[in-house]
């Protein structure tokens, strides 16, 4: 039966390969689409290496099962050896009469659309609804866990978190150690990891992984791992230590850095520093260099501890690094979803889930038709989210076919009532109004020729200058004869000596 086995494997693996070119050669229009074939190539090809393992272990021969088949084929009756695996076939149908028999050719076979067996997918369960099939992040549980961390100041929002998610420096190295925030980054790093995997089947992500580890242990071991630097410590066993950027005096026991040696020397008698230091003695840590080779048993934990830490932050870095592309795109996407309406992201969603309904393998004449279909904009209407041109009557409502251009913007035109009055807030207008020499711009509003602004603020500045005048003359001083004179008059002839 071995010789069976080896028959079978080698059928399999030719099957498999053929599968592969086939899907290989597909261009899916749509990324679930796309996921799904890539998934399915993965699926194959670790198939291919399971069963290329199982032949070689074969061929290999370690307990001579092989050499023992060869040989009663060989130089017994063959029929006796023949009808002896029939019958051992035979018993095992027996023992298991509704066993399933394997169809290798349609196991591989791409699947056309209108087949009885219905085709399912494990993308279809693989992703969030807000991943949209790999597009997104979806980071909002780990959002509430980054705001609720102990030394996180305020409340930051989804956006920023999105752009700082990777950004550790603002975090104090002690509460770095709690288990809280071990939690959390370990948490976000397999998410991210998850997901590059869940994304990029065909990659080798092991070996890239392991580039990364390499990395890691050389920059942990030179102390450069960023925000994990390399404390120097002062001479004495009690002495001051210095952390970060040097020009101050770094506190250990409280690890806090003082500018002022004297303000550093008062802290050393206050009541939170005893407390602090008799703390970290008790756990065996000193502030400065021992005199002997062994390490107290508290600072190789803590530093075990702060390695875990760093790794998990090294690794969601270049995790990042690598998806900066999914990155943007979800903060675009949420900034997008934050300006639709309820009704709108009703729409977008039931498009989500229509789409997430159809048959993965519908790429026959249906797609075909898709490539080749052109959308049909003679009235050159803009597009909508789905890539589709808006309702006329939108357009009409709009009044996007009219032009409003802007001489100050450089002759500029804008499509629409509503393009229009927004751009007198935008750069390219105030930028026109400042080589003007324009500084007040709510003043210039519904103006778009050069020559009206011109006149406009020559007026405003004449307007100005009139009204200082007008405030001089309004103060009025009376000399010793009687006589009224304004204010600057006064104070003239006074200096002059005339009064």
């Amino acid at each position: 039966m071995l010789f069976e086995d080896l028959r079978t494997i080698h059928e399999d693996l030719e099957r498999l390969e053929q599968g592969v070119a086939d899907r290989m050669l597909e261009d899916p229009r749509h990324t679930r689409d796309r996921l799904a074939r890539d998934h399915e190539i993965s699926g194959f090809l670790n198939r291919i290496e399971t069963q290329s393992k199982r032949g070689l272990e074969l061929y290999a021969d370690h307990d001579g099962a092989r050499m023992r088949e060869v040989q009663s084929i060989s130089t017994g009756d063959p029929f006796d050896e023949f009808y002896k695996q029939l019958n051992t076939i035979k018993d095992f149908h027996k023992r298991y009469p509704n066993e399933p028999v394997e169809n290798l050719e349609r196991a591989y076979k791409r699947r056309a659309v209108g087949d009885d067996v219905p085709i399912a997918s494990e993308v279809d369960t693989m992703f969030t609804g807000e991943e949209a099939f790999g597009r997104f992040f979806d980071l909002y549980s780990l959002h509430e866990d980054y705001v609720n961390l102990p030394g996180t100041k305020k409340r930051v929002p989804y956006l920023q978190y999105l752009d700082s998610f990777d950004n550790f420096s603002g975090i104090p190295r002690k509460d770095k150690l709690r288990d809280q925030y071990f939690q959390y980054v370990g948490a976000l790093a397999s998410y991210l990891e998850n997901f590059m995997r869940r994304t990029k089947p065909l990659e080798d992500l092991d070996k890239l992984f392991s580039t990364w580890d390499k990395e890691f242990e050389k920059s942990w071991e030179e102390y450069k791992v960023p925000g994990w630097e390399k404390q120097t410590t002062g001479g004495a066993s009690n002495g001051p230590v210095t952390e970060g950027t040097g020009e101050g005096v770094w506190c250990a026991d409280c690890e806090k850095e003082f500018k002022n040696d004297n303000v550093y020397k008062a802290h050393l008698t206050g009541k939170k520093h005893i407390k602090n230091a008799e703390a970290r003695k008790g756990n065996g840590e000193t502030n400065g260099n021992t005199n002997g080779t062994a390490k107290p048993l508290g600072s190789s934990v803590e530093r075990l501890k702060e390695r875990a830490v760093a790794e998990r932050e090294f690794r969601i870095t270049k995790l990042a690094s690598a998806m900066q592309t999914e990155r943007t795109d979800t903060r675009e996407n949420v900034e997008r979803r934050s300006h639709l309406t309820e009704k709108e992201r009703q729409q977008e969603l039931e498009a989500l889930y229509a789409q997430q309904s159809e048959p993965v393998g519908a790429t026959g004449e249906d797609e075909e038709d898709d490539k080749d279909e052109k959308i049909y904009n003679p009235l050159k209407l803009p597009l909508a989210w789905d890539g589709k041109p808006i309702p006329f009557w939108l357009y009409k409502l709009h009044g996007l076919g009219v032009e409003f251009p802007c001489e100050i913007c450089g002759n500029f035109v804008y499509m629409g009532r509503r393009a229009f009055d927004k751009h007198f807030s935008e750069a390219r207008h105030l930028y026109g109004l400042k080589c003007l020499g324009i500084t007040n711009s709510a003043l210039f509003r519904e103006i778009t020729e050069i020559e009206q602004a011109k006149a406009l603020w020559d007026k405003i500045q004449k307007d100005r200058k009139k009204e200082v005048q007008a405030t001089e003359q309004v103060v009025q001083m009376e000399d010793k004869e009687g006589n009224v004179m304004p204010e600057k008059v006064y104070y003239d002839l006074q200096k002059a000596g005339l009064l």
